[in-house]
């Protein structure tokens, strides 16, 4: 019996639960009745589609009684292009460069089409042979077979279109190139280099720019993306001035202007900074063979543009 009483029995929180769960099953099973009592029915009112059912049939008797074909009643409605009045074809000689509006009508050509000649002539499109009317587009195939015998076209004005189409070749002038020092060159003096564009020529000047001069032809070539062999071919018409070179005080200066040299790294400029902390001024470029993170190839290298004072 205990077992049967525990088994189902139920806490206060559960009998809550049950009371609610039965609450909302009974109001959802209300609400369709409950909304009945807001919502009329109104009549539909067709009228005005019964209105536009008796105007169409009016409408197909009258056509009916008139006698006209779908055809017809399709033309009524169609843009004034489609309904152009057609003009017997009377063939002639032309010249399909120079025909006018009113002779391509007289060849039987309708307007829309010779528009569309028109627009092609005025645009520099020229007809170069009698096969070319084939080409046009709305110009049924039918008619071009007719128009064809007797297109005549005016060859000195054929002549004329190809040499303003392809002018013709004026002598090549070379252009001779003199020495450019690379320290004082602008990007302009560098386009001027066989090989070298705006782009390479920035390059140059901004490499040239954070290394603080060139003291060597050779330091050119490592310009990013400068191949090698536009670089052989520039180097005859290259000189550099190293005087002008902008030198780094070892001595006062910190890390992050030691770093910001291209050939110092962050590890070596740290290096120079913390040996002078630590050992006081340097009294000449060779000190800095004292650390160990600089070699006798790396010291060569950043040597000229480095300075005690």
């Amino acid at each position: 019996m205990h077992l049967f009483k525990d088994y189902f029995s139920f806490t206060k929180k559960e009998r809550k639960g049950i009371y609610t769960l039965i609450i909302l099953v009974i109001v959802i099973a209300l609400l369709p009745g409950f909304f009945q009592f807001f919502v009329k029915d109104e009549p539909i009112d067709s009228s005005d589609f019964q209105k536009a059912i008796a105007s169409l049939k009016s409408d197909s008797a009258q056509y009916a009684k008139s006698g006209k074909t779908a055809d017809d009643y399709y033309n009524d409605y169609t843009p004034d292009y489609k309904t152009e009045k057609k003009v017997k074809p009377e063939l002639f000689y032309f010249d399909p460069n120079t025909t006018s509006e009113a002779d391509w009508i007289r060849l039987g050509i309708t307007k829309r089409t010779v528009q569309t000649i028109q627009k092609y002539i005025a645009k520099g499109g020229r007809f170069y042979k009698p096969e070319d009317l084939r080409k046009i587009y709305g110009l049924k195939e039918t008619d071009a077979k007719k128009l064809i015998p007797f297109v005549r076209i005016n060859e000195q004005k054929k002549e004329l279109s190809f040499s303003k189409t392809f002018p013709e070749k004026k002598g090549f002038e070379k252009k001779t190139l003199h020495p450019i020092d690379i320290n004082e060159a602008d990007s302009i003096d560098f386009i001027a280099l066989p090989g070298i564009g705006p782009v390479l020529a920035k390059r140059i000047v901004a490499f040239r720019k954070k290394l603080g001069g060139f003291y060597s032809l050779d330091q050119l070539s490592e310009t990013y993306n400068l191949p090698d062999s536009t670089f052989e071919k520039i180097k005859k018409y290259l000189l550099v001035n190293n005087k002008a070179i902008k030198k780094i005080n070892i001595n006062s200066s910190t890390v992050d202007e030691l770093k910001a040299h291209p050939y110092i790294s962050y590890a070596v400029a740290n290096a120079i900074f913390q040996y002078r902390q630590q050992h006081g001024k340097f009294n000449s470029i060779d000190d800095l063979k004292k650390i160990m993170s600089i070699d006798d190839q790396l010291l060569e290298k950043i040597a000229p543009y480095l300075s005690i004072e």
